[in-house]
């Protein structure tokens, strides 16, 4: 209990260990804290537990008797209330009894539910206790006390019930465990975190082998910690803990930790050793082994008469019994060997050999290839063949054709220009090896052109002109070609203005040529003095053009003339 005082409250909180009640003390500010499971209270000069509290301490229990008095300065003898209230954690929960009396009126609720109700003005204590059943987490309790006239006095508790006829709840499983082992001593040491149940008992802890479901009963304490030492023969023995309660229910068993004592006893040597030559490399089979953990494979390469040495090649688990050998070069004879290897680090003795001779394998797949858009094409990347397999390029496919070959000393990618305008394209590429043999293709990705950003350049010196010649008039354009590599030919366009906008129709098409001027030339037929824009667009060989891509393209305007007889009669 409390007593309210006019100063600075100090109050006790309550802390549970090993399921008995301790107190530690704290102080209560203004902004009142208070650290479950000591209760907040708060004192109200009304019975309606309106406005603000004239003052916030932290209560241990509650447990005042005010006989007529005033319970705190500014609040009266009579017509005042006190609330209090916290929020804890119950742990597994189960069933409690709610104990309440006061003079005059007493409410309790858990989580809002009303569980307890003495509300009137009494002139004698009233007493009541409740069985209610709290689930397990965390709750909020709250106890309103008012008192009308007269004597003021309130007691409530809250306890679980611990019989084993009511409580069948089992314990919260402990958590938290951990284990270390010293190989010096021999001994683990096991710890985990402390219960929150109300009604905990003690703990109990046990052992057992890997791989047995029998678990032996190694002790029975109130601590939070449990020394033991297992056997030292080389097994891995599994530990957990589990929490009592007064009523005698057991929790589940808390999360298996595993210690393994000293083992000095190598694994089986491996049998069943086998090698097999496939393009991916060799692959190197054997049995399992009783007891490992890992297998190291061991190589020697075969040369005539030569006496080369044993090296490791690689490691597996042993969920594994194969092994690739990426690295063995073509045409060219090894020995394997195989270890097994335990959780301890001993290591068996090597297996019996097994000998293969290596074909001349074309090389493998190219893997990881990925697409982009990049500005002036489709940025394609993969991953470099092994070394060993002796590649000598790459070759890249677009829609099952060839548009690129690189060295591979050059690199893992390729930028392919010669692409259309927003269009999307299936690529595949395959390795080549100093032999000339080809892999299979890798995966195909889709890549997509960029929009924009293809096309050649706008033709420069274009001019153009109407003239009258012996056949007629005639328009005839010049320009310079342009100098891009993939530029295979120029789109004549002509365009007259219709309402205000320029319409344009293709007339026609030039090849390109290497010359330092190009022309073209058409005749006009029945011309009636139209201004007109003739337009020359460059196009490469994938059909990019600026023509219709909202950029500016080369055009000259020319006043056609009038023809003196456009066949009309009178």
């Amino acid at each position: 209990m409390n007593p309210a005082r006019r100063t600075t409250a100090t109050a006790l909180v309550l802390a549970t260990a090993g399921g008995v009640l301790t107190t530690a003390a704290t102080t209560a500010t203004a902004a009142t804290s208070c650290t479950s499971p000591a209760f907040k209270r708060e004192f109200f000069a009304n019975t309606t537990f309106s406005g603000t509290p004239k003052k916030t301490d932290c209560d241990s229990a509650i447990d005042q008797n005010w006989g007529n008095g005033a319970p705190v300065s500014g609040v009266p003898s009579n017509n005042f209330g006190v609330r209090w209230s916290l929020t804890r954690d119950f742990g597994s929960g189960g069933p409690f009894a709610f104990s309440a009396a006061a003079q005059d009126g007493i409410r309790v609720y858990l989580d809002g539910v009303r569980k307890v109700d003495l509300w009137k003005n009494v002139s004698t204590t009233a007493r009541k206790t409740v069985n209610v059943t709290i689930p397990s987490g965390k709750h909020t309790l709250r106890v309103d006390f008012v008192n009308w006239t007269g004597t003021a006095n309130v007691k409530f508790t809250y306890a679980p019930r611990t019989s084993a006829t009511v409580d069948k709840v089992r314990p919260l499983t402990p958590t938290g465990t951990a284990v270390a082992y010293d190989t010096t001593t021999g001994k683990a040491k096991l710890t985990w975190s402390r219960n929150k149940e109300m009604d905990l008992a003690n703990y109990r802890v046990y052992r057992r082998l890997t791989g047995s479901d029998a678990w032996k009963r190694l002790a029975t304490t109130t601590a939070v910690s449990y020394t033991d030492t297992p056997p030292a023969t080389g097994d891995t023995y599994a530990y957990e803990v589990r929490a009592i309660d007064k009523a005698g229910n057991e929790s589940n068993g808390s999360a298996d930790r595993a210690v393994t004592t000293p083992d000095r006893t190598p694994p089986g040597v491996p049998s069943g050793v086998t090698v097999q030559d496939e393009q991916r490399g060799v692959v190197v089979r054997w049995t399992a082994v009783p007891g490992a953990t890992d297998y190291l494979v061991h190589r020697r390469w075969v040369d005539d008469g030569g006496d080369n040495p044993v090296v490791q090649v690689g490691k597996v688990s042993a969920t594994a019994l194969s092994w690739v050998d990426t690295t063995a070069r073509d045409n060219l004879a090894y020995e394997y060997w195989v270890t097994a290897v335990d959780a301890a680090g001993n290591k068996s003795a090597k297996s019996s050999s097994a000998y293969v001779q290596r074909t001349d394998w074309p090389p493998n797949a190219p893997t990881g290839l990925t697409a982009r858009t990049a500005p002036l094409g489709v940025q394609l990347t993969w991953k470099p063949a092994s070394a060993d397999q002796n590649v000598y390029s790459y070759r890249v496919y677009r829609d099952e054709v060839l548009v690129g070959e690189q060295r591979a000393k050059d690199g893992t990618s390729h930028l392919d220009t010669y692409v259309r305008h927003a269009a999307s394209y299936a690529y595949t590429v395959t390795a080549v090896d100093l032999q000339g043999q080809e892999s299979a293709p890798s995966a195909a990705v889709m890549g997509t052109a960029p929009a924009t950003g293809l096309a050649p350049a706008a033709v420069t010196g274009l001019t153009g002109q109407a003239v009258e010649t012996t056949v007629g008039p005639e328009i005839q354009l010049t320009w310079r070609p342009n100098s891009e590599e993939d530029v295979y030919e120029y789109d004549i366009y002509r365009a007259v203005q219709v309402d205000g906008v320029w319409q344009y129709d293709k007339w026609s098409q030039v090849r390109h040529r290497d010359e330092p001027q190009l022309s073209y030339v058409h005749d006009l037929y029945f011309p009636q003095g139209e201004t007109a824009r003739w337009a020359v667009v460059a196009v490469d060989s994938s059909g990019n053009s600026l023509f219709g891509s909202g950029q500016d393209f080369s055009y000259v305007t020319v006043t056609e003339p009038i023809a003196e007889d456009n066949g009309d009669t009178a």
